[in-house]
């Protein structure tokens, strides 16, 4: 017998599953000992009302042999004598758009300009203890992207853009819990996530695949619109029958490639800001109505958006990246930055919470920067946080100040305990920032106190910047083919080239861009 069911539920219940198990044998009336199956199949907490409950979906099987949770199944044809591409970048649309072609007869050929996920540690640690930023090897770049040292969200509102389910039983059949396939917002834990992009890797290289470390793209080869390969830093050149660009946000020296080959480039919306963070708890009695969680709930989250008027400029504020039980880390990517984001741990367990809280950016704010063409936007960002690290004292110390004292325009004396490693100094963030973002971030942090009691009072202070939400640059693509729309053999993918948001829609990207390259040229 197999019976599918819908329940709302207690977390006691819903989230202990043999609380779970012993439910399900009382309303479905069959022993608790009985050989039987219990299987969730989706999850989501509703926290609206006083009371915290729990949707749940669950087949049980009694007497019968479960159907197969995952299609997937990781068996990798062998592909090193096939054609090749060229893939730049090695964060999840890099990944994805490897396994792909794989799938599809064609041998990728994965070119990272950082390190491997356990060699990139020391560099890590580097930054967050002697303020040391390594530019081709930090926590932006290197093997598994910017998504490996993340809170590694797996949710996404792309649903048109790929398959969700696909991807996720990828990523459980190199490692992720199924809890994944189940939960209306997975994520798998910066402290996970590096084993399992070094799996990724180890598929890659079974079938005959090709992946390289420190290996930094510096030139294209084209003819005539058309690309043929890729120059190394070393002077080594690298052919294929196309090249799935996919550097991630960050690849400042990317885009001005672009620029300097003629390859069409354009600028694009972004939004910049603060990290705001609080206590956890604070937020779990916000979210949950409750002096404590307990030890079932997982570690409150929240959403927040607010539209504010400045100068006559209508703007949206709001919260970016939320990392529930996390920590706020530096991403600068070169000496002279200041860059701050946020990654959790599996269990969420840090006693802080952290999110981008940020201010969208409109065409007024980069005319100042019009020289720089399409790459004005960058300009303004790339400015932006070498002023914060001059006015911080030049390392990765970050400027911070209370929240209730940033609204009321007050030097903050003394700032709480975080959990940003290298450290803060007091100071007038509207100093840091420029008007059309920090006045703004003030009207936004007044609404939504008001949405939150105590969300905007000194219990949180801001830390900054928070300037790499997505790209300020877009390299246009062809809607249905996924081809440059000037240089042909270019699929350009991912955050980088603006068309993802987070792991999940990169991962699905690049997907499509391998797709569509193997059709267009594999056979020709």
């Amino acid at each position: 017998m197999r019976k599918h069911i819908s329940l709302v539920l207690e977390p006691e219940i819903a989230f202990d599953q043999e609380n779970f198990k012993n439910h399900l044998s009382k309303l479905l009336q069959f022993p608790a000992d009985a050989d039987a199956i219990v299987r969730p199949l989706k999850r989501s907490i509703d926290a609206r009302g006083r009371q915290v409950k729990v949707n749940i979906e669950a087949e049980v099987f009694l007497d019968e042999t479960p159907t197969p949770r995952i299609e997937f199944q990781k068996n990798y044809q062998n592909v090193s004598k096939a054609k090749q591409a060229i893939i730049v970048g090695a964060g999840p649309a890099g990944l994805f758009a490897a396994l792909r072609m794989i799938e599809l007869g064609v041998k990728p050929i994965l070119l990272e300009r950082g390190k491997d996920v356990r060699s990139r540690r020391r560099d890590l640690a580097a930054i967050n203890k002697e303020h040391i930023v390594n530019p081709e090897s930090n926590y932006c770049f290197g093997e598994g992207g910017a998504g490996t040292y993340s809170d590694g969200k797996l949710y996404t509102r792309s649903k048109k853009r790929g398959d969700i389910r696909r991807v996720l039983e990828i990523f459980v059949a190199h490692g992720a819990t199924e809890e994944i396939l189940v939960d209306a917002h997975p994520h798998i834990g910066t402290n996970k996530l590096p084993q399992l992009v070094a799996e990724l890797r180890e598929s890659i290289l079974n079938a005959g695949g090709e992946v390289h470390f420190d290996t930094k793209v510096v030139d294209f080869i084209m003819q005539q619109k058309e690309i043929k390969g890729v120059v190394l830093e070393d002077g080594r050149e690298i052919a294929g029958i196309g090249v799935v660009l996919a550097t991630g946000h960050s690849a400042r020296d990317i885009f001005e490639l672009c620029q300097k080959k003629d390859v069409l480039i354009e600028s694009k919306p972004y939004a910049m800001g603060v990290r705001i963070e609080h206590q956890q708890s604070l937020i779990d009695s916000l979210q949950y109505n409750c002096k404590e969680r307990g030890k079932y709930l997982p570690a409150a989250s929240y959403s927040l958006v607010a539209q504010t008027f400045h100068k006559g400029v209508q703007r949206g504020v709001f919260s970016f990246c939320m990392c529930p039980g996390g920590f706020i880390v530096p991403s600068a990517t070169a000496p002279g930055e200041l860059v701050v984001n946020g990654m959790s741990p599996s269990r969420r367990d840090s006693r802080f919470a952290n999110s981008g809280m940020v201010v969208a950016i409109n065409e007024i704010d980069v005319l100042p920067y019009k020289e720089f063409g399409a790459l004005a936007g960058l300009q303004l960002q790339k400015e932006l946080e070498q002023k914060a690290c001059k006015m911080a004292g030049g390392g990765q110390t970050a400027p911070a100040q209370l929240v209730d004292d940033f609204i009321k325009q007050r030097t903050s004396k003394n700032l709480i305990d975080t959990s940003y490693q290298p450290g803060l100094v007091s100071m007038d963030m509207l100093e840091v920032l420029p008007d059309f973002i920090g006045k703004p971030l003030q009207d936004g942090l007044q609404q939504f106190g008001k949405k939150m009691r105590n969300y905007a009072s000194n219990q949180a202070q801001i830390i900054g910047i928070e300037s790499r939400t997505s790209s300020p640059v877009r390299i246009p693509r062809d809607k249905e083919n996924l081809e440059h729309l000037e240089i042909k053999r270019l699929f350009p993918c991912g955050e980088g080239a603006g068309y993802a948001g987070g792991i999940m829609s990169a991962a699905m990207d690049g997907e499509r861009c391998a797709e569509k390259l193997v059709e267009k040229y594999a056979k020709s």
